[in-house]
C-alpha cells in the first residue's frame, strides 16, 4: 500500500508516478474523506458498546446461570453467528426500510450488533467460565448481589475478553462493506471503503495513489488497537476458546 500510494490517476494496466503528499491532498480536498472517517468512527465506538454490553449479558448469563434450556442456547448464539449476512440481508432491509433509517447511523447501528453479539457472547461465556466459582461465592457470602459481583469482580478480571470481544467487533464494523453499501451509502453519509470504492473507481480508471493513500490511512486505527492490545487480544481468544 506505502510503495503504491505513489502513483497518479491511472487506467488498469498503466501508472505514473507522481509525489505522495499529491495523493492525500486530493483525498482530502476532492472528496469527503473526513467525513467517511467520522461516519466510520461513529458507527464502529456506537455499534461495540451496545454489541459488548449485551454480550457481556448473555456470556454472564449463559457461563453461571443453570436454568432450562441454557446449553442449547449457549449452541443456538454460536450457529448464529455463522448464518451469512447475506441471508440476513432482505429482512434487515425491511426493517430498516419500515423504520425509516435508510443513510442514517442507526441502519448500521442496529444491523452490525446482529454479527457482534453471537461471537462476542460466545468468546466472552468461555472466558468467564476461566474465572474461579469460590471468588463469586465469597462475594456471595459477604453479601454481593449477582450485578454486583458482576460489576465490581467478573469484569475487571476479564479485561483480555473485553479487550479481544472489543476489538475484533471495531475490526469488523470498521471494514464492513455490503450492509454499509446497501443501507448508508447516499453523499456524505458513506464510510470508508464504500466511499473509496465509488469515489475513486471510475469505470475503467483507477486512482491507485489515492486508493492506496485512503487505504493507509484507514488502516492506522486498526493498527494502532492491535500494537497496543494484541497480547490480551490473544490470551483473551484463546481462553474463551478453550473453555467455549
Amino acid at each position: 500500500m506505502y510503495s503504491r500510494q505513489r502513483d497518479g490517476k491511472c487506467d488498469k494496466c498503466a501508472t505514473s508516478p507522481s509525489l505522495p503528499l499529491e495523493n492525500y491532498r486530493y483525498l482530502f480536498q476532492s472528496t469527503d474523506f473526513p467525513e467517511w472517517v467520522k461516519n466510520t468512527l461513529i458507527v464502529s465506538v456506537v455499534s461495540t458498546a451496545i454489541s459488548l454490553g449485551c454480550s457481556v449479558l448473555i456470556g454472564y448469563a449463559l457461563a453461571r446461570l443453570r436454568f432450562p434450556g441454557s446449553t442449547f442456547l449457549g449452541v443456538g448464539i454460536f450457529l448464529a453467528y455463522l448464518v451469512p449476512p447475506t441471508l440476513l440481508f432482505l429482512p434487515l432491509a425491511q426493517v430498516i426500510a419500515t423504520l425509516g433509517l435508510y443513510n442514517t447511523y442507526w441502519a448500521l447501528i442496529l444491523t452490525y450488533p446482529t454479527q457482534l453479539i453471537p461471537f462476542a457472547s460466545w468468546l466472552l461465556m468461555g472466558y468467564f467460565r476461566t474465572i474461579p466459582k469460590e471468588i463469586e461465592e465469597s462475594a456471595m457470602a459477604d453479601g454481593c448481589s449477582r450485578l454486583q459481583i458482576l460489576v465490581r469482580i467478573v469484569l475487571p478480571l476479564s479485561i483480555p475478553g473485553l479487550l479481544s470481544a472489543g476489538i475484533f467487533s471495531f475490526t469488523l464494523c470498521w471494514n464492513e462493506f455490503l450492509y454499509a453499501l446497501i443501507f448508508m451509502s447516499s453523499g456524505p453519509m458513506k464510510n470508508i471503503p464504500v466511499g473509496v470504492v465509488s469515489d475513486m473507481i471510475k469505470a475503467d480508471t483507477l486512482f491507485w495513489g489515492s486508493l492506496m493513500a485512503s487505504a493507509v490511512l484507514g488502516s492506522f486505527p486498526i493498527a494502532i488497537l492491535y500494537s497496543f492490545f494484541v497480547k490480551h487480544y490473544v490470551s483473551g481468544l484463546t481462553a474463551g476458546a478453550v473453555k467455549g
